[in-house]
């Protein structure tokens, strides 16, 4: 018998769904409205890094939160992940110059 000695990099679509209580249908919904990222390999099989299971999670509780409808889920990640870099690049910018608010104009 073989033991892994180490997580999988990656996790099929079975153990994906299984992971995030979603159903296999809905994940390969997503992966299509690209909202999930996923590889194929050679057969067609799907594939997903782990850094997918938090974003399936933060997809649930989009949903749930504010009853978006699948294609919009995908225009909402892409703008909170924008605002998060926005202010991720005035932070670095703050410290830069040592102001809270960035350079100031007088």
């Amino acid at each position: 018998m073989i033991y892994a000695l180490v997580r999988p990099r990656r996790l099929d679509l079975e153990a994906f769904a299984r992971a995030t209580g979603t159903h296999p249908d809905l994940v390969r919904r997503l992966v299509a409205l690209g909202v999930l990222d996923a590889q194929r390999d050679a057969a067609g099989a799907l594939w997903f890094p782990p850094a997918q299971l938090y974003a399936m999670a933060r997809i649930q509780r989009l949903r749930a939160g504010f009853a978006l409808n699948y294609a919009a889920l995908g225009l909402v990640v892409d703008l909170l992940d924008r605002i998060a870099e926005l202010e991720a690049a005035q932070r670095d910018r703050s410290r830069i110059t040592g102001t809270p608010g960035g350079p100031q104009w007088t």
